[in-house]
């Protein structure tokens, strides 16, 4: 059998039976099996040699690149970009964007978003009214509060409450001379004899 080796053909007879098991064939003789080993050894060598010339040829790729300027960040980024022109110009690509070009094209593709615009049209016209009887409800709600605040002032509860409220306001804010103001809060004292008030 002939071999193609690192250097060259090597010629040796070489049984054709498989060993199994990992079991020599009895078919190699004693010469056969220390040319095989020997091979084996220089094939080995040789992988090695070539793993340290690989290793030493990346470590001056990535000098090279570091003297450029490269970095490997732009080194993803320039592979993606090639990566996605790649994919832009392969067939299955063009195919498919044919094909969403004709669709886009087409009578039913323009009676869908025809149809989609007019559902986008109802649909802003339909927030618009609801956003409008939104407000007018809140303004309604906004002033009957006002009515009922402004009816509840004269009564007696709103009296004790505006008190009670000026009363703790004048005890937190009292001691930090403030010179009797109270910032929109008259004494209980003061108020009796005016009607204004912070309402």
């Amino acid at each position: 059998m002939n071999r193609q080796g690192f250097g060259g053909t090597t010629s040796m007879h070489i049984s054709p039976e498989t060993p199994r098991h990992g079991a020599v064939s009895p078919a190699l003789t004693e010469e056969d099996l220390a040319e095989l080993s020997a091979e084996l050894t220089r094939v080995e060598d040789e992988i090695q040699t070539l793993r340290q010339v690989l290793l030493a040829k990346e470590k001056y790729a990535v000098d090279i690149r570091r003297q450029l300027g490269t970095t490997p960040l732009n080194n993803i980024k320039h592979n993606l970009a090639r990566g996605w022109q790649d994919v832009q110009t392969s067939a299955p690509y063009m195919t498919a964007s044919t094909t969403l070009a004709d669709i886009s094209h087409s009578n039913a593709y323009k009676r869908t978003q025809e149809s989609l615009s007019y559902a986008g049209q109802v649909t802003q016209e339909s927030l618009s009214y609801a956003g409008q009887v939104t407000t007018a409800a809140l303004s309604t709600v906004g002033m009957t509060i006002t009515r009922r605040l402004a009816d509840m002032r004269p009564s007696s509860t709103f009296k004790s409450f505006e008190e009670m409220v000026g009363s703790v306001k004048e005890k937190v804010a009292g001691g930090r001379g403030h010179g009797g103001n109270t910032s929109g809060f008259e004494k209980p004292s003061s108020r009796r004899g005016s009607r204004d008030g912070p309402f």
